[in-house]
């Protein structure tokens, strides 16, 4: 599935902390048609749904959908927080080609 970096980690639990503990939300990462290169990331919290895939790291989960599962094969989530940007990021290897904001891409193959 994905690879999730302990500086993702460390965000969610830090987005996490005041949410209900009973709500048990994690963060949805699927992709959706849009964007200027066809496809966009996007990413929201939420609760597990029936045929999502589950990565649990230290105490949180990352969601990801049926649809979503192959473009996001073998990517990295990860959080940066430097001078020209905060905020989560993919380094996926099925994008023939990204927008300049990193915010979509181009898929290399159907899936």
């Amino acid at each position: 599935m994905i690879e999730v970096t302990p500086s993702a980690v460390q965000q969610l639990q830090t987005l996490l902390k005041d949410q209900p503990a009973h709500e048990q939300k994690g963060l949805r990462v699927q992709i959706a048609k849009g964007g200027c290169s066809g496809l966009q990331y996007e990413m929201t919290l939420d609760q597990k749904r029936d045929g999502d895939a589950v990565i649990e790291r230290d105490g949180v989960r990352f969601l990801i959908d049926r649809e979503s599962a192959p473009y996001l094969e073998g990517a990295t989530l990860d959080f940066r927080d430097a001078l020209t940007g905060v905020g989560f990021h993919i380094v996926n290897p099925n994008a023939s080609r990204t927008c300049g904001c990193g915010s979509s891409f181009e898929a290399t193959r159907p899936a």
